[in-house]
């Protein structure tokens, strides 16, 4: 710990001496730090602590925009569907269908064989002539996010960012301007932490090398021809590894997040390199990084505590000894943007966030922006109706800690990736628990249908507790409530109008 925080106060000392901003007027990269740095292997890297910011800042909002939003159809992986024109492969390389896919019938009725319109010819109409990152950035604030993560480079290979490593990026195709370079800047100045995220290690094997993809004259955009997934070679790890490089000491982000393919074994010895290099920037800048990815395969990319799990589409069933998060999109089918998106409701993304806060992590929510830079209506309205939610309750959220336990109720939930589908609304009968400044949170996932709010962890000679119950009240409500510690339960009468829509949150005070 002392010598983390001396590494800290040396960061901080670099940041005051460029006037505080942690970043050099000139874009030249800072001057390390004479103290101690990160070191390639994993004695080192658990030295690592997750930066207070990102425990204290729970909402995320992850933007997945692309070429992909021009076709805007099945989700944001139409450009490797629409290449598979007879065998279907699953990311395990087994065959899963001799027949072609779905969206590979679409692309051809509405678009043309792919050997005369390919993916690459979706570029030029991906124009994004009505994007602008301050109001973006306006939104997101309103939705009550504390930090963005641009996608700077999905799969398919297109970089929303300047990139010297490809000529496929959105200055000089497409929008031609940095995208992720103008929500940076337009994040920063508005009080944002601005990461990115990197999704290219698929790219080796995103692209069925079939119409224009098999010509190798595109093979720096879909990837050069190999035995559909053999282990990435050094060639293709290496421009990897130059381009989330030109990332980090271009962008200075403050959270680097990595899709799932970083996990598979070639890319073990860059485990560690990323994460030094990654970490001793931060100390060059004069600030605290996040590092994520999400540990898919059968062994654990990074070790507990080294960096922050992400869960995709899904959640932890109880309180994780380190922070963590959950990505997730407000679109139940897509992450991209396509014609028939179907948004969550309000209710639900802020329950997910209410248990994810409860369990010791923050929650990263995706939009999916049109191809033309607007943010749908649809998205905008669950985000505004998070944002009021928070405006309400944000007291119970933002730079809360868990308490002794996440909460109770009787349904469950499911643990790990991809299991949101699985779980059941959460009911008045459930509740989640948080605390700050000496008082707990106890939020009702619903308003109760008996008029009455029973909650058990908080009864007369509960194990929980180690003080008396000074003050029950309830946020959004003016007046006082009548409540009583019994045997059995914290017994609260309900008010008679609701403070809200949904989730409601009492603020518990002891002695």
């Amino acid at each position: 710990m002392k010598k983390r925080t001396s590494m800290i106060l040396s960061a901080l000392a670099v940041a005051w001496s460029m006037g505080g901003s942690g970043c050099a007027s000139d874009g030249k990269e800072q001057k390390a730090s004479e103290e101690p740095r990160f070191e390639e292997n994993w004695d080192s890297l658990k030295q690592y602590e997750v930066p207070e910011w990102f425990k204290d800042a729970k909402l995320g909002i992850f933007i997945h925009w692309g070429p992909y939003a021009v076709p805007a159809y099945g989700s944001e992986w139409y450009p490797r569907l629409m290449y598979m024109d007879s065998v279907v492969w699953n990311p395990k390389g087994e065959i899963v269908s001799e027949k072609p896919s779905e969206i590979y019938d679409y692309h051809v009725e509405n678009w043309g064989e792919l050997d005369e319109f390919g993916y690459k010819d979706f570029i030029p109409m991906f124009t994004a002539e009505n994007f602008d990152a301050k109001e973006w950035i306006d939104l997101f604030k309103k939705a009550g996010a504390k930090y963005i993560v641009p996608v700077a480079e999905h799969h398919d290979g297109f970089a929303m960012y300047q990139s010297s490593h490809t000529k496929w990026d959105a200055v000089e195709m497409g929008p031609k301007q940095d995208i992720l370079g103008e929500l940076v800047k337009e994040g920063r100045e508005q009080g944002l932490k601005v990461g990115a995220s990197s999704h290219f290690a698929f790219n080796w094997d995103y692209f069925n090398k079939t119409g224009d993809a098999s010509d190798q004259t595109f093979s720096d955009l879909y990837g050069r021809s190999h035995s559909p997934y053999v282990p990435a070679d050094e060639q293709f790890l290496e421009l990897w590894w130059k381009r989330t490089k030109e990332i980090i000491d271009n962008y200075q982000p403050d959270v680097l997040w990595f899709d799932f393919v970083l996990d598979r074994e070639e890319y073990r010895p860059y485990h560690p390199k990323l994460a030094a290099y990654y970490y001793n920037k931060g100390l060059d800048w004069g600030k605290e990084v996040v590092l994520q990815n999400k540990n898919f395969d059968d062994f654990e990319s990074y070790p507990p505590g080294t960096n922050v799990l992400d869960l995709e589409r899904g959640k932890m069933s109880d309180i994780h000894e380190y922070p963590w998060q959950t990505d997730t999109s407000i679109g139940a089918n897509s992450w991209g943007y396509v014609s028939n998106w179907i948004s969550k409701t309000p209710n639900t993304i802020v329950d997910d966030l209410i248990d994810i806060v409860s369990k010791n992590g923050c929650l990263l929510l995706n939009v999916g922006p049109k191809a033309d830079g607007t943010i749908p209506e649809d998205q905008k309205e669950v985000l505004l109706a998070i944002g009021k939610w928070l405006d309400q309750n944000g007291e119970a959220i933002y730079g809360t800690t868990h308490w002794k336990t996440f909460g109770e109720g009787p349904t469950e939930v499911a643990t790990g990736h991809h299991t949101e589908g699985k779980n059941k609304d959460l009911t008045g009968k459930d509740f989640r628990f948080t605390q700050k400044d000496g008082n707990i949170y106890a939020i009702a996932m619903d308003w109760p249908d008996s008029g009455k709010a029973e909650i058990e962890s908080f009864r007369a000679g509960s194990d929980l507790l180690d003080q008396e119950i000074k003050e029950v009240t309830l946020l959004g409500h003016d007046g006082q409530l009548t409540w009583k510690q019994g045997e059995e339960h914290l017994l609260i009468d309900l008010p008679d109008n609701k403070p809200g829509d949904f989730a409601y949150v009492f603020k518990i005070k002891l002695n």
